[in-house]
């Protein structure tokens, strides 16, 4: 009796010493487990760079990109808002960071509008969905001011930086329909800009319209000059005369 209790006793320690040694290696299975999960989360939700047919296509926008065209907006932007806007470093990186809160860009639509200015209210924030919020009241008001929605750059083109050739067509479109409006609040030099093609409207008489509809045009060909002289009977031998 004495022996078996010894026996069941030695079990006992023995399932003991194994428990307690192989515990901690299961604890820091787990722990590893989860270090692995949050670092494979924090990857997936910082997003990496562009490769393979992503990055071409991104480079090939980004080639559109103008500098002497940066340089020309910048220097439009300055003498229409004043220096109060300030001017951005050179480049690409430089002029979507001058730009990228909108303010600068409200501050231009409203200087295009004179006294009735589209956006009321301008402020700075350092939050991404506020400056988001201002560069898309950018957009709606240069879309009332006349501006195309084919001419029209996303949130995100100037934003993210993911199109800011996008960017600068807008401003060139913007330029260009301030000249052509001649309405006395564009500053600059108006050369910067070519003034867009306007409407040439014309009225016609029903008496005028009435004669066109005799009239054969030039695209369906004319019977001008046309005369059978010279020509033989059907029949006829072509006669050859030495």
């Amino acid at each position: 009796m004495a022996v078996l209790r010894g026996c069941i006793k030695t079990r006992a320690e023995r399932r003991d010493r194994h428990t307690l040694t192989h515990t901690p290696s299961k604890e820091k299975a787990f722990s590893s487990h989860s270090t692995s999960h949050k670092h494979s989360v924090t990857t997936m939700a910082n997003k990496g760079p562009s490769y393979g047919l992503s990055r071409e296509v991104q480079s090939k926008i980004d080639s559109k990109y103008d500098p002497e065209l940066e340089e020309r907006l910048t220097e439009w932007i300055a003498a229409q808002c004043g220096e109060g806007v300030g001017r951005p470093e050179a480049g690409k990186t430089g002029f979507q960071t001058w730009l990228k809160d909108g303010c600068v860009l409200s501050e231009l639509i409203n200087s295009l509008c004179g006294a009735s200015k589209p956006i009321k209210k301008i402020q700075k924030s350092g939050m991404a969905f506020k400056q988001m919020e201002q560069i898309s009241q950018f957009l709606n008001a240069a879309e009332r001011y006349g501006i195309t929605k084919t001419d029209m750059f996303q949130t995100v083109d100037l934003w993210e930086g993911k199109d800011l050739a996008a960017v600068q067509r807008t401003l060139m479109a913007l330029g260009s329909l301030a000249v052509t409006k001649d309405d006395g609040c564009y500053q600059g030099d108006p050369s910067w800009f070519h003034k867009k093609s306007q409407e040439n409207r014309r009225d016609f008489s029903d008496d005028q319209l009435k004669e066109g509809q005799s009239v054969i045009g030039l695209q369906m060909g004319t019977n001008r000059g046309a005369s059978q002289a010279g020509m033989t009977g059907y029949g006829l031998p072509r006669q050859i005369i030495n």
